[in-house]
């Protein structure tokens, strides 16, 4: 059904968030889709009270503009396509969301395009061939993008996603929904901005980290930043490293994920320099220019190698 008809169909039927006052729609992409990959990649990066994930779905609170609910996505490969349930009161922002929702998931991905052009490399061939359908998560919030890369700079995933989850429970607002694990929204940069740097350290950030975090609230508050899928990547990587903290490393994380840009290639990342063969981060540059210009994809099958 087109968005618009939905629309129509549940307008009347009221703002609550029980799972009787929910929709279904699918939601398409090109196979292979590598499902399980991406669930493992988001439940290892999940927010605690904002985001759940567990082995067959992934859920999470939602607000957009004024409007504000939960979604619950589930793979329905046989239609290939996810199916997403969501609340009627997020109907009246449903293409806005399904945006996000296609952006998060990497639905417009060409699998076999990406996968002929990255198969050339012999380093990265077999990966290619263990990992069909292999997709780029994006960003469902490019502000929550953003606070997680910056507290993910350089100490682990599991320790990043533990302050995410410090951080959601000291700035995001309460929600009441009928899942127990989901009772909080993303913070607000309006509500970041307003803090200090010591309401921000005493989460365990370092002082560095927490001037980076109120600079990226404040200049999303001002309208001076906007990380969105479709903003020109160079312009908004050159605004990024502007700002306090944030190096080349971050601005290309950031850039895969919440700008979905197939050609980010964050060459510092240690990671994908031991992939390598433990080259320095200008002969990972130098390697990756045959990845073009599909690098995010190449990165990704790189970390994957290595877990």
């Amino acid at each position: 059904m087109p968005p618009t008809r939905l629309r129509k169909e549940v307008a009347g039927q009221g703002t609550s968030m029980l799972p009787g006052d929910s929709s279904t729609l699918l939601l398409g992409y090109r196979p292979p889709y590598d499902w399980e990959g991406v669930l493992a990649f988001l439940k290892g990066r999940a927010i605690r009270d904002v985001e759940l994930v567990s082995d067959d779905a992934y859920a999470r609170t939602v607000r957009l503009g004024k409007h504000i609910g939960w979604i619950r996505v589930t793979h329905a490969p046989a239609k290939r396509a996810l199916a997403v349930e969501f609340t009627n009161s997020l109907t009246p922002v449903l293409p806005a969301l399904l945006d996000r929702l296609r952006n998060l998931f990497d639905l417009a991905a060409r699998p076999d395009v990406i996968a002929a052009h990255l198969g050339q490399d012999e380093l990265l061939k077999p990966w290619i061939e263990k990992n069909p359908g292999l997709r780029v998560p994006g960003a469902f919030d490019g502000f929550e993008m953003a606070i997680r890369a910056i507290l993910g700079q350089q100490i682990t995933v599991k320790a990043a996603t533990t302050i995410a989850c410090r951080f959601a429970e000291a700035f995001g607002e309460k929600i009441v929904t009928p899942f127990p694990e989901l009772t909080r929204l993303s913070p607000l940069p309006e509500t970041v901005a307003q803090a200090t740097v010591d309401d921000v350290a005493r989460l365990g950030i370092v002082s560095a980290r927490s001037n980076s975090i109120l600079a990226m609230a404040r200049a999303f508050r001002n309208g001076e930043l906007q990380l969105t899928s479709g903003s020109d990547p160079e312009s908004a990587i050159a605004k990024l490293v502007a700002l306090p903290g944030i190096g080349q490393w971050t601005a290309h994380y950031i850039a895969m994920r919440a700008l979905r840009w197939p050609d980010a290639f964050p060459k510092e990342d240690i990671a994908v320099r031991n992939a390598l063969g433990r080259v320095s981060a200008k002969q990972a540059e130098e390697l990756s220019r045959a990845w073009q210009p599909w690098r995010s994809y190449a990165v990704l099958h790189l970390w994957r190698s290595l877990a």
